[in-house]
């Protein structure tokens, strides 16, 4: 696997309770979303609001801006669109959740230290993340074979970017703009083309192929590694 990109960074909300916690891979680490960890943690009808005002009071009682322990990254809203918004590493979370009095806090403490801990784990041993990958398609239904075809074409698309990168290519739109042209190569449409033609919105286009779409997609990407192309 790429190293420093977890296994579900496709998938970047989990889930505390009924809660969905939005989040970011960033600098090789995990920033969850803010508003999302206040609206967990109080039941606030505005996370926004709940947030602006704790920065007031804790900059009144402690002298502490909040603020400055937060990163300005974007993030993908109800909306599908991405906007700038403050969050925060596993630490920082920590220190803001100290501030929210909460009888939720503590058992939130102990699943973020386990969500933190499992990427952890996972860079020690990236099988490790493939296999917690497996057990989620499991969850979900998929059969055994397509199971390990998809396996497979991670792997695959891992090699392809790892060449890309050492051939100089780092930009998140240059790696869609030649994902794109393997894609038309191999299916005559685009992935967005092809998800609109599956009737899909967010969701992975790569998790609803059939196994002979995975399998041309597999043989599109590793014939584009081993050629060289750039």
């Amino acid at each position: 696997m790429t190293a420093g990109l977890p296994a579900d960074a496709q998938g970047k909300i989990v889930v505390f309770g009924a809660k969905r916690i939005r989040r970011i891979w960033h600098e090789e680490q995990w920033f969850f979303s803010v508003v999302d960890i206040i609206g967990a943690l109080t039941d606030s009808e505005n996370p926004r609001d709940y947030w602006y005002r704790m920065k007031r009071r804790e900059k009144e009682s402690s002298g502490i801006e909040l603020s400055t322990l937060c990163r300005q990254l974007k993030i993908t809203s109800a909306d599908g669109k991405s906007y700038r918004t403050d969050c925060v590493n596993t630490e920082s979370a920590f220190r803001i959740i100290q501030s929210i009095p909460s009888p939720k806090a503590e058992p939130f403490k102990r699943w973020l230290a386990q969500v933190g801990y499992q990427r952890v784990q996972e860079i020690e041993n990236p099988e490790l993340a493939q296999q917690r990958m497996k057990e989620l398609y499991q969850e979900k239904g998929y059969p055994a074979d397509w199971i390990e075809k998809r396996m497979r074409s991670i792997a695959i698309r891992d090699e392809l970017t790892d060449e890309w990168k050492r051939r100089g290519i780092e930009e998140q739109r240059d790696f869609a703009i030649l994902t794109a042209e393997i894609s038309k190569a191999t299916f005559g449409l685009t992935p967005t083309q092809y998800k609109d033609l599956k009737g899909l919105d967010r969701e992975n286009l790569r998790d609803h192929m059939t196994d002979l779409e995975l399998i041309f997609t597999m043989l599109g990407e590793a014939a584009t590694g081993d050629s060289g192309v750039s």
